[in-house]
Formats: structure tokens, C-alpha cells, sequence
């Protein structure tokens, strides 16, 4: 498996859990709800310091950004999402499903850029340059990702 592929899945893993959350909140089932977004969120989250602690860093010193590079525009999108969490939490301990499917198509139409831009153009760029460390890199993802 590639860097790019591993990555790629596991956007689409975090995918599937909002998914899952909107349907939980559509069917009135609020302590489910709140189940999966925690999940949501901390698979999320998990995933935003795989990428900022470890895969970006790889990839700024190699490429010389200094940290200046499409990693900081990622990282910046990373903390506009973050500030939707709390808010998500909110609406569900309230039972406000009108402002939660506002606030859960905010953070949908967030991701699904951002992950564009990485699957189309950032992970290409890791994947080019650190080819041949792909098994290593890969490998301390997965380890990463169990933390």
C-alpha cells in the first residue's frame, strides 16, 4: 500500500463515521449520536496530527518548505475544522437537529475540499518524494494511527 493510498482510505474511513453520525441524528437517536461523534471526531483529529506530527514534517524537511509549503495551508484548514467540534457537541446535547445538520454540512463541504486538495495534489507530492521510504512511512502511519 502507498502512502497516498493509506491517507486516501483513511479519509474515507472518517467519511463513512460523519455519514453514520447524520444518520443517527436524522432517525433521533441521540446517545447514539453522541457515540459516533465522538469516534468521528477523535478519528478526525487522529488523523490531523498523523498528518502535522509526523507525514508533513517528513515531507517539509525533505522539500525544503520549512514548513512555509501546502502543509501550512493543510494545517490551517485542519484548525478551522477543529473549531466546528465543540459546536457539533453542542447541538447534540441540546437536541438541535436543525443546527447540527448546519454545522455537519459546514464540516462536510470543509473535508471533502480539504481531501481534495491532499488526494489530488499534497499526497501526490509526498508519495513522489518519499517513494522510497514508502513501506517505513506507511508502517509508522499504521503504528501511528493505533496510538
Amino acid at each position: 500500500m502507498t502512502i497516498k493510498e493509506y491517507m486516501s482510505n483513511n479519509h474515507k474511513e472518517c467519511d463513512e463515521l460523519l455519514a453514520l453520525l447524520e444518520s443517527a441524528v436524522e432517525k433521533g437517536n441521540w446517545d447514539n449520536a453522541v457515540e459516533l461523534n465522538e469516534k468521528f471526531k477523535n478519528e478526525t483529529l487522529k488523523h490531523f496530527e498523523m498528518e502535522e506530527n509526523y507525514l508533513f514534517p517528513m515531507f517539509d524537511e525533505k522539500a525544503s518548505t520549512g514548513g512555509c509549503g501546502p502543509t501550512q495551508v493543510m494545517k490551517m484548514e485542519h484548525e478551522q475544522a477543529r473549531t466546528v467540534f465543540p459546536k457539533i457537541e453542542e447541538s447534540l446535547k441540546e437536541k438541535d437537529s436543525d443546527r447540527f445538520f448546519g454545522l455537519s454540512e459546514s464540516i462536510m463541504i470543509l473535508i471533502q475540499q480539504h481531501n481534495s486538495k491532499e488526494e489530488q495534489m499534497l499526497y501526490t507530492m509526498i508519495q513522489n518524494l518519499l517513494n522510497n521510504e514508502n513501506d517505513t512511512i506507511v508502517d509508522g502511519l499504521k503504528s501511528y494511527e493505533q496510538k
